[in-house]
């Protein structure tokens, strides 16, 4: 005879199953915890267009920006957990433990990894009026001149917040940091040249320097990007091995049943493989994770190594957000 026990996990996971083949029944929300215009965003709608095929529900993207992505990330992490309200983060999302002292989640205990959803490098840009024409020239100002260059930055703890950081450690001099609400919202500026350059993703950063809005000081990659060829990398352009990526996650709250989480993973492996998808991603700069990135479990362990790699570097920059 079936114990007591048994057979509550029994019913549980018959439960878990139908809630599965019941999902979705109504449209998905995707939050994104920026601003409209920005890469993450940006990313998140060409995916959510992907996942609508597949799920057979009309998957829609809610920007709710604010406090480096914590208020929109607190939202996702309160709403029901029946696998209609997700998160696409990105590795900002491991910086919020070391940043904030007082957080109303813990990333870690309150939402429930689905999937990664792809790296891309991050890129120094200008406005196109700013003088130092190259990276050597930026450099040579920042040295010369510290805390001169205007750095803008979509808020505590968003990436190109980190990437500032990055350079300011790398390089040992200051710039005068800008903060925006989002990466929307500080690329206007600095087309309008408030501001002198900012640290982001080609998502967001590579149409205005293809319509001649923005200049390229260089990729942070190992290579040349395919897409945009005539950009160096930061180690051809003067600061030897300057790499990083950035990483987004989709996530929904936890307690979220098993099945409707399988349900989403095979829903983005098919996403990742539509051929439409993966030319716009490409052409994004976007790289897709493949195998066994693309498991849930892939996703929350990576997560949970990004927050002890930027832990000490957050620290060392004395960065704090309330």
């Amino acid at each position: 005879m079936r114990s007591f026990t048994q057979t509550v996990l029994a019913v549980a996971l018959a439960a878990g199953s139908m809630a599965a083949l019941a999902f979705p029944t109504k449209p998905v929300t995707i939050v994104v915890p920026y601003a409209a215009g920005g890469s993450t965003d940006v990313l998140a709608r060409v995916l959510a267009e992907a996942l609508t095929r597949d799920l057979g529900q009309q998957v829609i993207v809610e920007n709710a920006g604010g406090a480096g992505g914590t208020i929109g990330t607190a939202r996702v992490a309160r709403a029901q957990n029946d696998g209609h309200t997700l998160l696409l983060h990105n590795m900002g999302i491991a910086t919020a433990p070391a940043l904030y002292s007082k957080l109303s989640f813990d990333v870690k205990k309150d939402l429930e990894p689905v999937a990664l959803a792809g790296d891309v490098p991050m890129i120094l840009v200008r406005n196109k009026r700013f003088a130092p024409a190259t990276l050597g020239d930026l450099i040579k100002q920042m040295k010369a001149e510290p805390g001169t260059v205007k750095f803008a930055h979509a808020g505590i703890g968003a990436t190109s917040h980190l990437c500032a950081m990055l350079i300011n450690q790398t390089l040992g001099t200051t710039v005068t940091m800008v903060p925006y609400r989002g990466t929307g919202p500080a690329l206007q500026d600095l087309i309008a040249g408030n501001v002198d350059v900012t640290c982001d993703q080609p998502v967001a950063t590579g149409p205005h320097i293809q319509a001649g809005m923005l200049k390229a000081y260089a990729m942070a990659t190992k290579e040349r990007l395919g897409t945009m060829p005539d950009v160096p990398t930061f180690s051809e352009a003067g600061m030897s091995g300057f790499e990083l990526a950035v990483w987004h996650g989709l996530y929904a709250p936890k307690g979220t049943p098993a099945a409707v989480i399988e349900r989403l993973n095979k829903a983005a492996r098919v996403a990742f493989g539509e051929p439409a998808l993966v030319k716009r991603f490409t052409d994004m700069g976007v790289v897709i994770p493949q195998g066994e990135r693309l498991k849930p479990e892939a996703l929350r362990q990576h997560t949970a190594a990004e927050i002890q790699r930027w832990d000490p570097v957050i620290k060392a920059a004395g960065a704090k957000a309330e």
